[in-house]
């Protein structure tokens, strides 16, 4: 099975399979109400109290507005696409569609329609993943606590990660980086109340917390948070400032090592050939994580 495909493809693989027994069977293929055969990977009709949320899923937080929405959309046109969910003890579990299974919950509907799958607890993290993903349903903590979990219970490797989710290997680990954030920081971003940006601004500080409630109360963007980082950093000595020419040299050159330097918190060198026009730019990181940035910037990459 295709984890990167999601639950459309799923779907998709469904609705052939019953259009192939209707042509078939020329009837129906509708289930009575009830938990299925464990084998039948086709839509059937499970009660609501059959079914049970994954305490891996890894979406946390769910807008009661947005599900109330929902609950009175279910009400007038009734679950019009499938949750996904595998057998589990004496029922089901959900796999993919737990928002869908809550408003039903509030539309009082007693029975839902679903498709079933044997699935491993691997597999069962991977698709929920995929699926909140494409959905852009997931918050970023809960995007990358979903990455840890499945390196740290998995063994997956960043790489691996990456070519499942179908994201670059850096937005796997920049999203991973999120986690070395204080607790305080992270509910900012669960909130809403600072972005993803906002919170890679952060990392650069041992002060995250503190820069962060600055960052709501002034209503700060993610540059501004970015030049008060490096500010913090300065005032507490950790970053060195660009080093200027002492003996002379072209103020133009050194003009623009400074700009470099304060726009990237990097200490930047132009060696500048006055008479061929060429020359060199050299940047001096002191960790990975600085160097990611820099790649960051230079290919374009939103972080």
């Amino acid at each position: 099975m295709g984890l990167g495909r999601g639950l459309d493809a799923l779907l998709g693989e469904v609705s052939l399979d019953r259009t192939a027994d209707r042509v078939a069977g020329g009837g129906s293929t509708e289930r009575p109400a009830g938990p299925p055969p464990t084998n039948i990977e086709g839509v059937s009709t499970i009660a609501i109290a059959d079914i049970h949320p994954n305490p891996a899923q890894p979406r946390r937080h769910f807008s009661e507005e947005s599900l109330q929405e929902l609950a009175a959309s279910l009400k007038r046109h009734g679950l019009i696409q499938p949750i996904l969910v595998r057998p589990h003890g004496a029922g089901y579990q959900i796999v993919a569609g737990e928002r869908r299974w809550r408003a039903a919950q509030r539309a009082q509907l007693h029975n839902v329609k679903a498709i079933v799958r044997e699935l491993s607890d691997e597999e069962t993290l991977e698709i929920a993943l995929i699926e909140n993903i494409q959905r852009q349903d997931l918050n970023p903590i809960e995007e990358a606590e979903a990455y840890r979990k499945l390196c740290q219970d998995f063994g997956h490797s960043q790489s691996e990660l990456a070519a499942i989710v179908e994201k670059s290997r850096s937005h796997v680990a920049n999203m991973m980086r999120l986690l070395d954030l204080p607790v305080l920081v992270r509910e900012l971003v669960v909130e809403g109340k600072i972005s993803m940006g906002h919170a890679r601004a952060l990392l650069g500080s041992d002060d995250s917390a503190r820069l962060a409630a600055v960052v709501v109360k002034q209503g700060l963007s993610v540059r501004q948070t970015e030049a008060l980082v490096r500010k913090s950093r300065v005032e507490e000595g950790k970053v060195a400032k660009p080093r200027i020419d002492a003996g002379g040299g072209d103020a133009d050159i050194r003009a623009v090592e400074q700009h470099l330097g304060d726009l990237l918190g990097l200490k930047v060198r132009i060696v500048h050939d006055g008479s061929g026009g060429a020359g060199a730019v050299t940047f001096e990181y002191r960790s990975l994580d600085q160097l990611d940035m820099l790649c960051q910037r230079l290919t374009g990459e939103q972080f």
